[in-house]
Parts: structure tokens; sequence; C-alpha cells
């Protein structure tokens, strides 16, 4: 049995166009890593509301 992760893996290649290149499938496993990364940090509580990062934001701008 093949892990989740694997399993995910190989069901995006699928989908990808056959005349897809190895850069091509390494930038759709990234983005699918973000994403997961992104769903778990959000089931974890683990964000920042807008205003929260636009007051982060102003110690970075130079206005």
């Amino acid at each position: 049995m093949m892990s989740t992760e694997k399993m995910e893996a190989v069901n995006l290649i699928k989908r990808l166009p056959d005349e897809s290149t190895f850069e091509d499938i390494q930038y759709h496993l990234y983005i699918a890593e973000k994403l997961r990364n992104a769903r778990k940090n959000i089931e974890d509580g683990k964000i920042h509301s807008q205003a929260a990062a636009e007051d982060r934001l102003d110690k970075w701008i130079m206005k």
C-alpha cells in the first residue's frame, strides 16, 4: 500500500499533460506541498488576520 503523499503525487502526475517536463512536475509537486502545509496551518490555527499582516508589513515598508 502506498503512503498518502505518494498516492497524491502519483495522481497529480497522472493528471498532468503527457508533454510535461520534469520541471513542470517538480513545480506542481512543490505547489501541492505548499497548499497541503497551508491547509494544516489553518487547521492548527497558525494564521494571521489581514490587520495583523498589514501591521507587520508596515514595519518593513518605507513611507
